[in-house]
């Protein structure tokens, strides 16, 4: 056999073998930790309720941002995952830049050094022009080639593929040509207009074959699935027709208490913060306050989970704010909704980029859930902007604001002094997980119909 598997079955029962089947091809799965992750692993985790049963195909040695097992207790019991070996280019940069085997490499192109070094941006250069649309690429054809063996004996009604990695998509463009297979392209992230794809230092003819696999996958998906109302309006604008919104969600989680927990106005920040998420205007204004107000000074947490950009910490430095962070580069997803409960406000900070208006992150939705106060930094008439105004879930500020964003955040330090700081979180449960999966499978009994 050429799978390596983790939970390898099938299903004989009546039940099982009336139901349809979706190979969904990720390159992030659990023990991968990671917002990544969190998409596929829960449409998976919901998706036999509706009538379909999934088949993951994933690589066997992925290289993982990071590793939380917690997640795998969200995998269905006895759900057919298969795997194979990859060969990425990251162990020849760790070993030119020193870096040791296990090390993390930071995703969005995130610097925790002041200097990305001269071999750091050979090896950027290298990884944009030869390794194309993505380090990734080399298992597209062994991976054709082991599916379509499989695909034989084991008949889908459906195949998917999530990206980033964009090279993912690769793969179904080419089971779709071979083998005729109905194919779904899902995108967490646009492709060209990805935040940091300016940042690659393709040359034109790099930058050209990106733009024309990305308009191949696009033109030759049955459906194509995007995780933002902007995303999507992008993609039409391109052409593209059998195009829908489907968009990231939350579990519902256990009660969590209706005020903070932890006696400090805690201001939270899940997830990675690159350069172009660095929300200066904020940090200003919090400085400000803890300068002008003794009880702000004495209250002020600032909690940092995820990795953050060498920029971040430098303008917290020069605005004397470090004194106030605590950090933790990763936590098990588990333990999300516990970190949320001790929140006061949720920092949401969009990338300050051209496609800043279709940003609809995981943490978004986990922030609508825990029901804290939002503090926005980004586009005002952007995708989150609209939730935020018909959840009431928090407010938005653009990049520049400071006068109204000080207003604000004093009315809410006065209400949590108060111990009056509630959101209502208005409608929010059409972005659970189960009513997005409810949603997914609708669309894919349509295709397959």
């Amino acid at each position: 056999m050429f799978f390596n598997t983790f939970e390898y079955a099938y299903f004989t029962s009546p039940f099982f073998s009336m139901m349809r089947k979706a190979l969904i091809i990720t390159y992030y799965w659990p023990p991968s930790g990671g917002s990544a992750v969190l998409r596929w692993l829960k449409f998976a985790k919901y998706l036999r309720e509706f009538g379909w049963e999934p088949v993951i195909y994933t690589p066997e040695n992925p290289e993982a941002q990071e590793i939380d097992e917690s997640l795998l207790k969200d995998i269905p019991e006895g759900m057919e995952i298969l795997k194979t070996r990859i060969v990425e280019p990251y162990g020849m940069y760790k070993w030119l830049t020193g870096k040791k085997k296990h090390e993390r490499i930071a995703v969005a192109l995130i610097s925790e050094k002041k200097q990305a070094g001269i071999l750091s941006r050979l090896f950027l250069w290298i990884r944009s022009n030869l390794f194309i649309p993505d380090p990734r690429v080399g298992w597209v054809n062994p991976s054709v080639r082991n599916l379509s063996r499989y695909l034989k004996d084991n008949p889908v009604d459906v195949v998917i593929t999530t990206g980033p990695p964009q090279s993912m998509h690769l793969i179904g463009l080419k089971l779709k040509n071979k083998l005729g297979v109905k194919w779904v392209a899902d995108f967490r992230d646009p492709w060209t207009n990805v935040d940091f794809y300016r940042e690659l230092l393709l040359t034109k003819y790099a930058d050209s074959r990106q733009k024309m696999l990305e308009k191949s996958v696009l033109e030759n998906a049955d459906q194509v699935i995007s995780v933002s109302p902007g995303m999507t309006a992008e993609f039409i604008s391109m052409g593209v027709k059998n195009v829908t919104t489907i968009t990231n969600g939350f579990d519902t989680p256990t009660a969590i208490p209706e005020a903070p927990g932890n006696g400090k106005f805690t201001l939270v920040h899940l997830g990675s913060m690159p350069k172009s998420r660095n929300p200066e205007n904020l940090w200003q204004v919090l400085s400000q306050l803890t300068q002008q107000d003794e009880r702000f000074a004495q209250s002020l947490e600032i909690k940092l989970i995820g990795k953050i950009d060498q920029s971040i910490t430098e303008s917290l430095e020069q605005l004397q704010l470090l004194r106030y962070v605590a950090r933790e580069s990763f936590v098990p997803h588990e333990q999300t909704y516990s970190i949320l409960a001790e929140a006061a406000v949720l920092l949401l900070c969009i990338n300050n980029t051209p496609n800043a208006k279709g940003i609809l992150t995981n943490k978004f939705f986990e922030y609508l859930s825990a029901k804290r106060p939002i503090v926005a930094i980004g586009p005002r008439d952007g995708d989150a902007a609209t939730i935020l105004d018909e959840t009431q879930a928090g407010k938005i500020f653009s990049y520049d604001d400071t006068v109204i964003l000080k207003n604000h955040l004093v009315a809410l330090f006065d209400l949590y002094s108060q111990g009056k700081l509630q959101v209502s979180g208005s409608g929010i449960e059409k972005y659970s997980r189960k009513n997005l999966t409810h949603q997914l499978s609708e669309l894919l009994n349509h295709l397959v119909s």
